[in-house]
């Protein structure tokens, strides 16, 4: 298995370097079938924060964008179950998709709340406002 840094989903995802995007969808292609491409849970917060600051992206491309490496046979998410998670409370309001990733996984790992001083994020269930 390979691991892909988050500026390689970048390029596929965005094309904004040409040259780039052609040699990450080589790497994409060859390395597909032998063990999958792991994306780490940092990366796709990355990625998500990267497409909506740098590149002006809304919440429905990224939130297309995070399901299509979710449904992407080739890729090996380190927390599949929790992004899946995040992606639903990503689509069901207005919390950032990272925020939603953390709450996912702290769900996941039993924590029976999550503390913070975000008052977007405690819209999110299992979210106690400090």
């Amino acid at each position: 298995m390979i691991a892909l840094d988050t500026n390689v989903l970048v390029r596929l995802v965005t094309r904004d370097d040409e040259a780039q995007a052609q040699r990450a969808r080589a790497a994409f292609d060859a390395h597909a079938e032998d063990g999958g491409l792991f994306v780490a849970d940092i990366v796709l917060v990355e990625l998500c924060w990267t497409l909506a600051h740098s590149y002006g992206l809304g919440r429905a491309d990224i939130a297309r964008t995070v399901r299509a490496l979710l449904d992407n046979a080739s890729i090996v998410l380190e927390s599949p179950a929790a992004v899946k998670n995040a992606l639903a409370s990503f689509a069901a309001g207005g919390v950032d998709f990272p925020d939603c990733l953390i709450v996912a996984k702290s769900a996941a790992a039993g924590c029976r709340a999550t503390l913070s001083f975000d008052r977007r994020m405690a819209t999110l269930p299992g979210v106690e406002l400090l």
